[in-house]
């Protein structure tokens, strides 16, 4: 088994409020869920209204499928013009890794 995981660190546009922040960020994680089939959620720089922190985790028989998923994910997020991918960190775990 094999979990890999990928912080997306975003800068957002035109938002100048917690609420509009909402109205960006729902969707995103929304069609990441969707499409991909992966957890996701907004995980970090909650209090900040234009910057958010994405969390994307996925479990797969070997790392490449892993890998692949998370390259996917990481291209949507990119493509999106509302958002500006600052930084990404990418993790993978093993049954190994206790």
């Amino acid at each position: 088994m094999h979990v890999g995981t990928l912080e997306l660190d975003l800068l957002l546009g035109d938002v100048h409020s917690l609420k509009e922040k909402r109205t960006v960020v729902r969707p995103v994680v929304a069609e990441l869920r969707r499409r991909f089939a992966v957890a996701a959620a907004e995980a970090g720089h909650l209090g900040l209204h234009r910057r958010a922190l994405v969390g994307v985790a996925v479990v797969a028989a070997d790392r490449g499928h892993c890998v692949d998923v998370l390259d996917a994910c990481e291209r949507l997020v990119a493509a999106r013009p509302e958002l500006e991918l600052l930084h990404t960190r990418r993790r993978f775990y093993t049954e190994e890794d206790e």
